[in-house]
């Protein structure tokens, strides 16, 4: 039987936020609060990762915003600005990574899909903004099926739409929760730190040379 590092892989799944583009609420909030110890108490306890979450899974981003400032009232108009200057979040593509992907795609050995967690209102705009992604032979968003990582129904969506083999294919994530997520269904997996340790381990599973 051969070792992991012989497996041979015939499609690689990447998340995109925090691997293949810097997307960090902290961009926009850091201009909003004057202290990094306010912006982290608004994001750890008002616009939390959960609450945000919810809007991946399909909540409207309306819904959840509206619902969120009847309980914070006071904090509407920071509130409000999660959304609608959810731009001001993002720190563009992450070089690297987009780099790996271009390797990748050059080889013609893999496909390659993008599995991940982000409001179906919101990714139409990172879809014109950012090329790399058009590098994908498919991409499946969790805000569009109503899914989101790390529920094993939400892998297999993707495995049954594009006729992967669990088997055979390489999930990268930045989340150690969606990475465990994954290999539970039975999909080898990378936790990425960065583009250089991803490097690193595409070489030595024998996917870049």
């Amino acid at each position: 039987m051969k070792n992991q590092e012989q497996k041979e892989y015939q499609a690689i799944i990447f998340d995109l936020g925090a691997v293949l583009i810097d997307w960090n609420p902290r961009y926009l909030y850091r201009k909003i609060f004057s202290s990094e110890e306010e912006t982290e108490d608004f994001l750890r306890n008002i616009c939390t990762a959960d609450w945000n979450e919810q809007q991946d899974a399909g909540r409207s981003l309306l819904e959840g915003t509206e619902q969120l400032i009847a309980t914070h009232p006071q904090q509407a108009n920071n509130i409000r600005a999660f959304y609608g200057r959810w731009q001001e979040m993002m720190g563009g593509e992450i070089s690297g990574t987009v780099q790996l992907l271009q390797q990748l795609k050059n080889t013609g050995k893999y496909k390659l899909y993008a599995l991940t967690n982000w409001s179906n209102e919101t990714f139409p705009l990172a879809l014109m903004q950012y090329r790399s992604l058009q590098l994908f032979d498919g991409i499946v968003v969790s805000g569009r099926e109503k899914q989101r990582k790390p529920d094993p129904a939400f892998y297999q969506l993707l495995l049954d739409r594009y006729q992967v083999d669990a088997a055979a294919a390489l999930f990268i994530d930045d989340n150690l929760r969606n990475v465990a997520g994954a290999e539970n269904c039975g999909i080898d997996s990378i936790l990425f730190t960065n583009p250089d340790q991803l490097k690193n381990e595409l070489i030595n599973k024998c996917i870049l040379f």
